[in-house]
């Protein structure tokens, strides 16, 4: 048995690199060039990734599984401000930084995503590294979601030399996903879950405009999943389900042991929370990026979430357009030009295109992963998934 779980765990961590579009799952809209936050000029993505230890859970030492994700909305040469909006969708969980995006409505320094007990360490993180190369602090936005499943979440790994590593790291370009930064340890409706990203490029009135999304999916219940509209939840209820190695776990009885298909793991409810960013180089100002927030909500409720009690599901968006931000300090009118409200739903529509997208393509990226106390959180199996969409009739044929 326990050479067929080696096995088993080999072969799925093995499955080869892809995303979403690679496997035929069909999407709407049109795609950026990299289909990545990233597609929107000057935006940059830093990331560090910590995986240390096995077996038993021992606190302050491991396993670790986590890390920290950071977007530069500007890139990490340009420090000022953008506009910024905001939408709780369910608040069991910290995003810091509210007080700035409610009262000015724009966002500070870079966007740090962390692991539930990192927080502070990321935001002091950032902090240092702004004063060290701007001369002075910024206060940002750093938000979590809970790695208990898989990692010393009580060990405070995350430190803020780890910020520091992911935004010294930032670049444009391909974003890394699945199990990476900080959705190492994170788990998306009962899969291994993490790190996806997603774009689309509208137009306006001639003008042609890119929106992107960046996710750390750790939320969701199996049972109600779906993909491109397919119950693949339901296909799936009893297979690919949570295990731990009974061996290793306190309180042993009570944890479902590890099969070869995880026939007898056991669905996690829907809690552990995501975090949607949403960023455009459209000109918007902050109760339109609020709208927009709202919107990557519905993209989220395309794969089935309910947004569970247990589940902080919070939303940020922001605009890199040119120009002057009315920040606390400005003493001139903001020069920005926002697209009228009456022209604003391809923004919408994008948005919730782009974050359906994204949390998919963290699902299809994530690899199995075991952690504390044997914890074994499995990959979604694509040639499985492949198998749903074509059942039906949702799945493109791909070269």
């Amino acid at each position: 048995m326990k050479a067929a779980l080696a096995l088993l765990a080999v072969a799925l961590a093995s499955q080869a690199d892809a995303r979403a579009r690679d496997l035929g799952i069909p999407f709407e809209g049109k795609a950026g060039p990299l289909n990545a936050i990233t597609d929107i000029r000057g935006v940059e993505v830093g990331q560090k990734t910590l995986i240390e230890g096995e077996g038993a859970l021992k606190v302050g030492v491991g396993p670790v599984r986590t890390g920290v994700t950071v977007i530069f909305p500007r890139g990490k040469a340009d420090a000022r401000p953008v506009y910024g909006g905001f939408f709780n969708l369910n608040g069991n969980g910290e995003m810091t930084g509210r007080a700035y995006l409610d009262d000015f409505g724009i966002v500070q320094g870079p966007v740090g995503i962390t692991d539930t007990n990192g927080v502070g360490q990321v935001y002091a993180g950032i902090q240092q590294w702004h004063s060290k190369h701007f001369g002075s602090a910024t206060w940002p936005v750093v938000a979590e979601t809970w790695s208990g499943y898989l990692s010393d979440l009580e060990g405070y790994h995350v430190t803020p030399e780890t910020a520091v590593a992911a935004l010294d790291s930032a670049k444009p370009g391909v974003v890394e996903e699945g199990n990476v930064g900080g959705g190492t340890g994170m788990v998306c409706f009962g899969f291994k879950g993490g790190i996806g990203t997603a774009s689309r490029v509208v137009t306006i009135e001639s003008e042609s405009y890119t929106v992107g999304v960046l996710v750390q999916c750790n939320t969701g219940a199996r049972r109600v999943l779906r993909i491109a509209g397919a119950p693949v939840g339901a296909a799936l209820a009893n297979r690919w389900l949570p295990c731990f190695d009974r061996k290793l776990a306190a309180k042993a009885e009570n944890l479902p042991p590890c099969t070869e298909d995880g026939s007898k793991g056991v669905a996690p409810p829907d809690q552990g929370s995501i975090i949607i960013v949403v960023g455009t180089d459209a000109p918007l100002m902050p109760k339109q990026l609020d709208r927009v927030a709202k919107r990557a909500a519905m993209g989220l409720a395309r794969l089935g979430s309910y947004s569970g009690n247990s589940s902080g599901d919070l939303i940020l968006a922001f605009s890199t357009v040119p120009g002057e931000v009315n920040h606390e300090d400005q003493a001139k009118p903001s020069p920005i030009q926002a697209i009228a409200n009456a022209n604003v739903d391809p923004i919408f529509e994008a948005a919730t295109q782009a974050t359906e997208e994204a949390i998919t393509n963290a699902l299809v990226a994530a690899k199995t992963m075991t952690g504390a106390n044997g914890a074994r959180y499995f990959g979604i199996p694509h040639d499985e998934l492949r198998s749903i969409l074509k059942r039906y009739n949702r799945l493109e044929v791909t070269k």
